[in-house]
């Protein structure tokens, strides 16, 4: 298991703060008064102050509003020093408490808060804040996590509801669209690679603030990278989890989206957002133009090649970007059946009669593995090391509660209320959830112990969050598999490694083979950074730091965020986090456009 130099911040029980809730507490008189006096000593640039309205383990998460970027102070010490660099630079101001917000939660019997919703200016921009309050011992209120977040830029709204186009277009809009896609005789602002969610949702957020963008997609189809992936592909995540900016999914929509589905509703997307997509084109060099710093990018298409001139490049081929990884193995070139990585594999059918070794035991592996069952095939799915395994049923109703769910929240007011939890804070709460869910999931855990499987709690006894932000990988969010496996019809070898292949199949490190004619890797990518590396040259490169990941205070390299490079941008993630991040970029980019962007702060 990897190692995190993230520290856990603890949480605020009621025993280590020594209280107990008063039954009769008034939430809204004690989120006004607390938020009275917050207000006062911000607007006075009273950090040592503000510093005294909060808790020695006190956690502050901020994105953009007043840092210009994604930062998370930990502790008392950490949040003054940032509040004296920062405050007289941002400017914080017209603060506003959303009364309706307040309200007192009590996850679990010793953690009690009362949390408000707030919203505030800065110098350029529009902000919101989420606060969470404790009790303590002499009976104030403190705050425990503090949560601020850029929404808008003053003076440059989304252009949406009243401020969308009022003039009619009779006859014109067609010859108007294909215009504004080939951009004769102009150049887009921001040129985006990969035409995926990512690509597609931060082009949408850029179109509402006004800025150009071109999509440039090496498939034929907007959508294809889900539409020519394995058959049986169908998310994990629940479709209230999974809302795109502007067009939410619609009611009748399925709770699990299949790859297929999901690949027609991206290109219906792109039509109806009215993108600047550009199919059947490759990125084949990106050069910065000096001293001006803009990005010259060459396109090859078949009708002719194009060079670009931009002043933002964002690369938005997702966390599968990076190139196919095959461990390599002793007799690789002397077995006589199929090898291929899971990437490369289409329909269970192409290898029906035959004996399949599916190496890899998480999502895509189970995926596969249940695809070739359920069409007849012989397989048998080979695990290296073990998986944090959860069933959906079980797992994201302890993970998400309401917070995502057909009867929660608006999607964005559950994205605030998600970022608001910083993983150092989110740990300690995980692994209450993990081992609900783990007792919840008894029956399932106890048959795979039992065949073989080998199972873990994720990082820490985190489950599945920290595996997929550092790793994005090593877990299984069980939709059936388990129980193919339990029961044999999916077979499992699981113990000992790989010490070879024969000309007939694998041999393993106790002895043991095993016949196959086909072995399919399920073993993952590659760094996601490698997009660059065939399109930039190495100055470029290695300047960029590095991409996914947390950081030691728990935020992710370089995805919506600076990279070590000015104005080149990773847009990526999963629909929700692309959802909520793509406006982020959008906003760091208008704000570059416009001049009124701040500088970050490193400290």
């Amino acid at each position: 298991m990897f190692e995190l130099q993230l520290k856990e911040a603890p949480l605020p029980t009621l025993d280590r703060l020594g209280v107990s809730v008063p039954k009769d507490v008034d939430a809204k008189k004690v989120a006004s008064e607390w938020f009275k006096s917050f207000v006062a000593l911000v607007e006075a640039g009273d950090a040592d102050g503000v510093a005294g309205l909060l808790l020695d383990e006190s956690v502050w998460r901020d994105m953009l509003s007043l840092t210009w970027d994604f930062r998370t102070f930990a502790g008392k010490d950490k949040i003054k020093q940032f509040l004296k660099d920062r405050l007289s630079v941002a400017k914080p101001q017209n603060f506003k408490l959303n009364e309706d917000s307040v309200g007192l939660h009590t996850p679990y019997p010793d953690l009690a808060w009362i949390q408000a919703f707030f919203s505030f200016d800065t110098d350029v921009g529009i902000a919101s804040g989420i606060v969470r309050l404790v009790p303590t011992a002499s009976g104030e209120w403190k705050a425990h996590g503090l949560f601020t977040n850029l929404e808008d830029l003053k003076g440059f709204p989304e252009k949406l509801g009243a401020l969308r186009n009022p003039a009619p277009n009779h006859g014109k809009w067609e010859k108007d669209r294909q215009r504004e896609i080939a951009f004769e005789g102009k150049e887009p602002t921001v040129l985006i690679v990969g035409g995926g969610q990512s690509g597609l949702e931060v082009a949408t957020r850029l179109k509402c603030l006004g800025i150009s963008s071109v999509i440039i997609e090496r498939n034929p189809r907007i959508g294809d990278n889900w539409r020519n992936r394995y058959g049986a592909l169908c998310l994990h995540d629940p479709v209230w989890y999974d809302h795109m900016p502007y067009l939410p999914f619609p009611p009748t929509w399925p709770a699990y989206t299949p790859a297929k589905k999901l690949a027609n509703w991206l290109e219906n997307y792109a039509e109806t957002m009215e993108l600047n997509v550009w199919t059947s084109s490759l990125v084949d060099k990106i050069v910065q133009e000096k001293p001006s710093g803009k990005w010259v990018v060459t396109v090859k298409r078949a009708n002719g090649d194009r060079t670009f001139k931009v002043n933002h490049v964002i690369f938005a081929a997702g966390l599968g970007a990076g190139k196919a990884r095959v461990p390599e193995y002793p007799g690789m070139d002397e077995f006589q059946g199929q090898i291929l990585h899971s990437t490369e594999h289409k329909h269970a059918t192409d290898h029906a009669g035959k004996k399949v070794v599916v190496i890899g035991s998480c999502t895509s592996a189970h995926d596969i593995c249940t695809d070739y069952y359920e069409n007849g095939v012989d397989v048998t799915m080979f695990q290296r090391s073990s998986t944090y395994v959860m069933s959906t049923t079980s797992g994201w109703k302890y993970l998400m509660g309401d917070l995502y769910s057909e009867h929660g929240p608006p999607v964005d007011v559950a994205d605030r209320i998600n970022a608001s939890f910083p993983h150092a804070v989110m740990m300690g709460i995980s692994r209450r959830q993990v081992k609900q869910i783990a007792e919840a999931d008894k029956e399932i855990l106890d048959g795979l112990k039992r065949v073989g499987f080998r199972t873990n709690l994720g990082y820490k006894d985190t489950g599945f969050g920290l595996l997929a932000w550092e790793k994005a990988g090593g877990y299984y969010i069980d939709v059936g598999a388990s129980q193919l496996i339990i029961d044999g019809k999916i077979k499992l070898k699981s113990g000992p490694q790989i010490e070879r292949f024969t000309k007939t199949g694998l041999k393993f490190d106790d002895g043991s083979e095993l016949d196959a004619d086909v072995v399919l890797f399920a073993t993952g990518l590659g760094d996601s950074k490698s997009a660059m590396t065939a399109v930039c040259d190495e100055e470029i490169y290695s300047k960029a730091g590095r991409v996914w990941g947390l950081d030691p205070e728990g935020e992710i390299h370089a995805a919506w965020r600076d990279i070590g490079v000015p104005n080149m941008w990773f847009m990526m993630g999963n629909l929700a986090l692309c959802r909520f991040h793509s406006k982020h970029v959008a906003l760091q980019i208008k704000a570059i456009e416009e001049g009124v962007f701040g500088t970050r702060y490193k400290l």
